[in-house]
């Protein structure tokens, strides 16, 4: 009985699946017409997110690979030139490889730098005990600072002629670097003004820190873990996701630096503000040159708007291409699931 009863309830589920006899036709309707009313519900719930990725990434990208084989200067109408753009950007403009490695040294540098330095600082906040609050304060508040503002500023600190940390580095008996002035030592200051701001990352990293269970450092503890032993194996595993996100959204943001390092290069060369006033960006010396400078150089001083569509793809690309190989090589950064 058991059997037939089963074999009932399958042709049951059968009939109601596919359902025959006269009423078949007009149920298929129904089901269909319900299909659509879902399918209709669903891309309703989606529009806003379509619209936006149509519209503000779509669209753009789709242009921008149309004007890479055009000539076109933003008045006239575009003309197909072929690859005309892509062999100048690579074989004739010298300045892109000198953009492209110091976009790249940025990016190496100081992501490396601001994420290990905000997780340090994160986990020195965490633990004291009295302050904390004055600290996290003093250590956020600079990330507040405007870009242009904190640039200018550091540009003066580290002048080397006046600037009061080479003063203080004489006085001490240490070299004193030209800084923004010297085309060996620019990048780092950039670097020591992007460490500066570590307030975003250190907020990040409290956060994940303090989330981590107490309960695994006691464990750890107990089974005779030193302090490396437990970040080792206990914090790391914990907030390996955040530092995944700390490093590629690190990356995405490097690989579009601009305002400071080229308003940098205006303070430190003499002309800091003030129209009619000519200034070759990455100064000095193109030590502090980037490929998004060059996309602005190429489309709004130059007028050459294919051959900045080139350099913008290249951006696009190469940004693409090391997040997905830290995606794909998470697990070097990500707990495993066993």
């Amino acid at each position: 009985m058991s059997l037939a009863f089963g074999t009932r309830k399958g042709n049951s589920d059968k009939a109601d699946a596919e359902p025959t006899g006269p009423a078949a036709p007009a149920t298929q309707h129904l089901l269909r017409r319900k299909r659509r009313r879902e399918a209709v519900r669903t891309l309703a719930f989606l529009s806003p997110w379509l619209i936006g990725f149509g519209v503000f990434f779509a669209y753009p990208l789709i242009s921008t690979v149309y004007f890479s084989f055009t000539s076109y200067n933003g008045f006239g109408a575009p003309t197909f030139s072929g690859l005309k753009n892509w062999d100048y950007v690579f074989d004739q403009l010298p300045t892109f490889w000198q953009g492209l490695r110091n976009t790249l040294w940025l990016v190496v540098v100081m992501v490396t730098l601001r994420v290990a330095f905000g997780l340090g600082i994160g986990m020195l906040i965490t633990k004291v005990k009295t302050g904390a609050g004055f600290f996290r304060t003093a250590f956020y508040l600079p990330y507040l600072a405007p870009p242009v503002a904190a640039t200018v500023a550091f540009a003066f600190l580290f002048n080397p002629g006046t600037g009061p940390v080479n003063q203080l580095l004489g006085e001490l008996g240490l070299p004193q670097p030209g800084w923004f002035a010297s085309e060996d030592w620019s990048k780092p200051a950039l670097t020591l003004l992007a460490m500066w701001g570590i307030g975003d990352l250190m907020v990040i990293f409290m956060a994940s820190l303090l989330d981590v269970p107490r309960e695994q450092y006691e464990a750890a503890e107990l089974d005779g873990a030193g302090p490396f032993q437990r970040f080792r194996y206990v914090t790391l595993p914990n907030i390996s996701p955040i530092i995944m996100f700390a490093v590629v959204t690190g990356v995405i943001q490097t690989m579009q630096y601009y305002t400071q390092a080229i308003v940098a290069g205006k303070v430190a060369s003499g002309i800091a503000g003030g129209s009619g006033q000519p200034f070759e960006p990455g100064y000095p010396g193109g030590s502090t040159w980037t490929l998004p400078q060059m996309v602005y150089n190429l489309g709004f001083q130059r007028f050459n708007y294919g051959a900045a569509c080139v350099v913008a793809l290249v951006l696009f690309a190469i940004s693409m291409a090391v997040t997905s190989i830290l995606l794909r090589r998470r697990s070097g950064f990500m707990a495993s699931d066993d």
